[in-house]
């Protein structure tokens, strides 16, 4: 089976290559990839390695509060960091907390083997619902002691089909596995799994670091000074059309901080030009004159999670596509959210829909009730604010937990 499964893979990476000739993303992790064997002689013959791998930006703010901890309190061990996509990577590369920072090779049986004997992983921390057999199977020969975090196991997953029993085994490999919810613990558990604790989400203790910080942004302060304020989140165009909508139909007294997902040079015009009311960008403007402003466009990246502590409530962007954004970075500072129906693979917001903390909506109707009862009432929204503060309180001390068991292997190294 494994033979099978590594032919499955190469052929899977000639496809990546193929694709490579049209497809950006493709080309960038084809290039990533390339002298993947020459990193690995960074790693040193006489540190202990600990090895996380991520599939993309999402999985490695799940990792990066454990990452930051053991390299607080353990400075010598090295961390290497892989990623599979190139929206982790790219993003991530420079990452500070990590010694090496990398793509990770097909998992095929010749680069599994090859990855694992330079790498020489002491500790191999995979996150998720990242499994990639091959990888598995030669960490653990090499006594690499493996964890799973943030870990959501669900009913459709390859283990349980009536074929997967060749995957499944490899489950058997880990030390422990730290999951996400109760309902992942069931699963597992249902199905021979019993090194299982339910720990929560990293992330949790990832946003409650940032809000800790502090760090004020003048600009956009003076903005939102003593007025309600609405903040768009990694907003789309679905998002955008609703907001256009709300701000020329509804209160005078509300404003909109609004940073795009990407940046967009045609997004930013469209809200520009549709908006009835003045609009300035970060980038372009002075403290007096967003202070005069109603719409303030954040046309830059890197900010958004300092944002959120100026506004009162928040619609997170995604909801009308693929899936929604992290609506964990609001809900820090204690924020209602709203988003799109689209939301209903995220743990997170299916447990604060059930709380009525946060805000399903299908349309614009439903938007515009939702702000205007917000804004309206005020003790509704000290209430709702209230709520999800404590949500997100008690939801804290994963990585705590999880550190607890793995800083065991780092002492008895």
């Amino acid at each position: 089976m494994r033979i099978l499964y590594s032919t499955g893979i190469y052929f899977y990476a000639v496809l990546i290559r193929i694709a490579a000739l049209s497809n950006a993303k493709a080309k960038k992790l084809v290039k990533g990839r390339q002298n993947w064997k020459n990193k690995l002689t960074d790693i040193p013959h006489d540190k202990q390695v600990c090895w996380f791998h991520s599939a993309s930006l999402g999985e490695f703010e799940q990792g990066r509060p454990l990452i930051e901890k053991i390299k607080t309190r353990y400075p010598d061990v090295f961390i290497l960091l892989t990623f599979y996509s190139p929206s982790g990577y790219e993003i991530r590369k420079n990452y500070k907390n990590a010694d090496l920072v990398m793509y990770l090779p097909a998992d095929t049986i010749r680069n599994a083997r090859y990855f694992v004997e330079h790498a020489h992983p002491d500790i191999a921390i995979f996150i998720k619902y990242e499994f990639w057999y091959n990888f598995i199977h030669y960490a653990k020969k090499r006594d690499a002691k493996l964890y799973s975090i943030s870990t959501l196991f669900r009913p459709g997953q390859i283990f349980y089909k009536p074929w997967g029993k060749w995957f499944k085994k490899h489950l058997h490999y880990f030390e422990h596995f730290f999951a996400q919810n109760n309902n992942s613990a069931e699963i597992a558990k249902k199905h021979g799994i019993q090194n299982i604790t339910v720990a929560g989400d990293t992330r949790y203790d990832r946003v409650a670091a940032i809000a800790e910080q502090n760090t004020e942004i003048s600009l956009v302060k003076n903005f939102a000074a003593n007025h309600f304020t609405l903040v768009a989140g990694s907003s789309w165009p679905a998002e955008h059309e609703m907001l256009i909508k709300l701000c020329n139909n509804g209160s005078e007294t509300i404003k909109y901080i609004i940073a795009p997902h990407e940046l967009n040079e045609k997004q930013y015009e469209r809200i520009e030009k549709n908006i009835e009311a003045r609009v300035v960008r970060l980038s372009d403007t002075t403290e007096k004159q967003a202070a005069e402003a109603r719409v303030l466009i954040i046309d830059s990246i890197g900010l958004l999670s300092k944002l959120y502590r100026y506004g009162n409530i928040a619609i997170i962007g995604g909801g009308f596509g693929k899936g929604i954004h992290n609506i964990l970075e609001p809900a820090v500072y204690g924020i209602p959210v709203i988003f799109g129906p689209a939301y209903k693979k995220f743990h997170e917001a299916v447990s604060m829909v059930n709380n009525k903390i946060a805000f399903p909506i299908t349309g614009y109707e439903e938007l515009k009730t939702i702000v205007e009862k917000l804004h309206s009432n005020k003790e509704y929204l000290k209430e709702k604010s209230e709520q999800t503060r404590l949500f997100v309180e008690h939801q804290l001390g994963a990585t705590d937990m999880i550190l607890q068991e793995i800083e065991k292997q780092i002492i008895n190294q």
